[in-house]
């Protein structure tokens, strides 16, 4: 009975000690794993150090070239095209003559107007002579003297008839593609050839209704256009519109430009940046270093929280909510939330949160350029 019990006592405790046992060995390798997990769960970063730098506020918008002049070439008067005097391309002085029409009709009536003018001159003088001597009576000699004046403005008005059979230049400029041919006929108002001025330009563009207090005329201002990419353009503003538009509070601006080669042409599009107040400095980060979020724009700083048994820093994030001014480029200002010095995080940030352990790698760094140029392709 006794040596039972005994048997059943050591029974007993094998059964509890391997239970604790169980129990010991499965915390352990909890611990283990979940050690293992915290340190595979450290993610690999990109970082900064926050440092001012001289910074010059600029505005940019897209502007529209405009050309200082530029008609469709047309006419007055209906007509048969004789003959073409221009080379579609070229460029042309005012009052050169682009497009003679048919004007033997026109120019038969004025040499009939001019011979019954200096018919009516003649009798005018010749009664007015007789006048002298009592001849004829006062009335005749204002009767001639009616006929003459309504016969010379009949001829003023005929000789710009013919005048209008002959197109000229209405300004200098280059003209464009030729929409006539000899022999046709165009009606008025029908497009002949497109006339621009290129030298100077116009650059049109548009900018919030509180970037007013930053502009005035007179104010320089550049001009990219990525037709020619590593160019720029320089003007200044001339014209200041002033009246706001009502339905997107902008206001519109006129820049002109400088176009001796006439690289640019109207309609093209062009990026304009104009350099407002005096240069100041901000903390400058890449772009890439904020992350813009409905409720805020948030930044990690990196904090050392002491060394590891290997006597390594053991590095996690703070996230923080930042303010943020202008952009140039690559970069972005600080205005608030970040202090000089601070080791930001500038990529990586999508495995984030607050509190997460990180390990920087500085190998590969976003672009962090305040003047980017388009690489020549």
């Amino acid at each position: 009975m006794a040596r039972r019990m005994i048997i059943m006592l050591i029974g007993v405790g094998l059964l509890f000690g391997l239970i604790f046992g169980y129990q010991f060995f499965k915390s352990y390798m909890m611990k283990k794993y979940m050690a293992e997990a915290g340190a595979s769960a450290t993610v690999t970063v990109s970082t900064m150090k926050a440092s001012p730098e001289a910074w010059q506020n600029r505005i940019r918008a897209a502007g529209s070239l405009r050309a200082v002049r530029g008609v469709d070439v047309t006419t007055e008067l209906a007509g048969l095209v004789r003959t073409i005097q221009f080379t579609p391309g070229a460029n042309v002085k005012q009052g050169q003559q682009l497009v003679k029409l048919n004007d033997d009709a026109e120019v038969a009536q004025l040499h009939s107007l001019e011979a019954s003018a200096e018919l009516a001159r003649i009798t005018y003088e010749r009664d007015k002579a007789q006048y002298a001597v009592q001849a004829v009576s006062k009335q005749v000699v204002d009767n001639d003297a009616g006929n003459l004046k309504s016969l010379i403005a009949q001829v003023e008005q005929q000789r710009a008839t013919v005048a209008k059979k002959n197109i000229t230049a209405p300004f200098s400029g280059r003209l464009g593609i030729n929409y006539v041919n000899p022999g046709q006929y165009v009606n008025v108002g029908d497009k002949i050839v497109t006339l621009q001025t290129l030298d100077p330009i116009y650059i049109d563009f548009y900018l919030p209704q509180q970037e007013l207090v930053n502009i005035r005329v007179g104010q320089t201002i550049t001009a990219v256009c990525d037709t020619y990419p590593g160019k720029t353009f320089t003007g200044k503003i001339t014209t200041i519109n002033p009246i706001v538009d009502t339905a997107t509070r902008n206001v519109q601006v006129e820049a002109t430009v400088a176009n001796s080669k006439q690289l640019l042409l109207p309609g093209m599009f062009a990026t304009v940046e104009v350099t407002t107040g005096k240069p100041q400095n901000y903390l400058t980060l890449p772009q890439t270093a904020i992350s813009y979020n409905p409720y805020g724009d948030i930044a990690y700083i990196v904090r050392e929280q002491g060394k590891n048994k290997k006597g390594e820093p053991i590095l996690t994030v703070t996230q923080t909510f930042v303010s943020v001014g202008s952009t140039r480029g690559d970069q972005v200002a600080i205005t608030k939330g970040i202090n000089e010095g601070d080791i930001v995080v500038v990529a990586g940030q999508l495995k984030l949160k607050n509190g997460s352990h990180v390990k920087i790698n500085n190998t590969v760094m976003p672009k962090n350029n305040p003047d980017p140029k388009p690489l020549d392709e």
